[in-house]
């Protein structure tokens, strides 16, 4: 079930470039209903489900495994971690915040006080409980990661909220497409990427070796449905997006295209998503090799980037109707 799926993954500790809990739980979950399974050099899942069609195409399907965090940058002398952000984070958003290391290590990541100004990473610090440095050494040390305690609980009906949305809720969806589909008619290329939140490092060198003929990133996007925030605008519940353009990529006509045409045969209602921030794999796959037309299939999700991200289910779900469609007609 796609909830489950999303909650389980959601749990599971991935920052960026430490993603191998993620990738386990991912393997475990698709263990003997793919065709091929293997990891790469930077840790991506690259998974394979055959095409029926003898002029089968082989399309790349991305959703990145890691999520934002902080690394241990310095231990001082009073016990206390200081922290940099792994990814795109705003510190006053995490203020007094429960922390977990990879180790099950609890922490509260909070800010000191400051005279002028926004506080910026300087003034962060993690308190682990530690008396001392060297007691703080026992449980941690330089270049351990943390993320926010994954506190994932429903929201009414049809809302998730938690960290890890973004993006967890990708991972589920591909998770679900291959374990649904059958028989399709073009070869599944799926890629459980690495570090895109730094850069969207691990779909580019996943792009590269598998070469597509096409591609398609999934991920969250930005909602512009809460109060005094009008961009983009998408509402949950309104369906899941197709992308026009963000700042990595302008969607390439003929992919873009056929996702409509995938969500009218599945019956499912899609936004039209134009973001004027932000970046997804369907960059790396674009921008491979000599190029290669690719789109992106967009969830709504309030409060990107915070410790309570939101998604609803019901986009969720259409999604994966659109995606098990567009796998066998482009």
């Amino acid at each position: 079930m796609l909830r489950n799926t999303l909650k389980t993954l959601m749990q599971s500790f991935g920052p960026s470039g430490n993603e191998k809990t993620v990738a386990n739980t991912i393997k475990t979950l698709l263990a003997g209903h793919v065709d091929s399974l293997h990891e790469d050099a930077l840790g991506n899942i690259i998974v394979e489900k055959y095409g029926t069609s003898d002029d089968a195409k082989r399309i790349m399907l991305s959703a990145h495994m890691d999520q934002i965090g902080f690394v241990v940058s310095a231990i001082e002398k009073e016990g206390y971690l200081r922290v940099q952000p792994v990814g795109g984070i705003d510190p006053m958003l995490y203020d007094s915040r429960h922390v977990v290391f990879e180790n099950a290590t609890d922490g509260v990541l909070s800010i000191e006080p400051v005279k002028t100004g926004k506080p910026t990473f300087a003034n962060c610090f993690v308190d682990i409980g530690a008396k001392n440095r060297e007691e703080a050494m026992t449980r941690v040390n330089l270049g351990d990661m943390c993320v926010v305690y994954p506190d994932v609980y429903d929201l009414g009906e049809f809302k998730v909220s938690g960290p890890a949305l973004d993006n967890r809720a990708a991972c589920a969806l591909l998770v679900e497409l291959l374990l649904t589909t059958e028989a399709q008619k073009n070869t599944i290329v799926g890629v459980f990427s690495t570090q895109e939140e730094v850069g969207i490092r691990g779909a580019t060198v996943a792009a590269y070796s598998i070469a597509p003929d096409m591609g398609v990133a999934i991920d969250v996007t930005g909602a512009g449905d809460t109060p005094e925030i009008k961009l983009p605008q998408l509402n949950l519940g309104d369906g899941p997006a197709n992308k026009f353009m963000d700042r990595s990529l302008i969607a390439s006509p003929m992919v873009r295209d056929l996702i409509f045409d995938a969500a009218e045969q599945a019956g499912v209602k899609m936004q039209r998503e134009v973001l004027p921030y932000g970046g997804t794999d369907g960059a790396a796959i674009q921008h491979s090799r000599g190029g290669v037309p690719a789109g992106v299939v967009s969830i709504p999700c309030r409060y990107v980037h915070t410790p309570t991200e939101v998604i609803d289910m019901r986009d969720m779900e259409g999604a994966l109707k659109v995606l098990l469609k567009f796998v066998d007609i482009a």
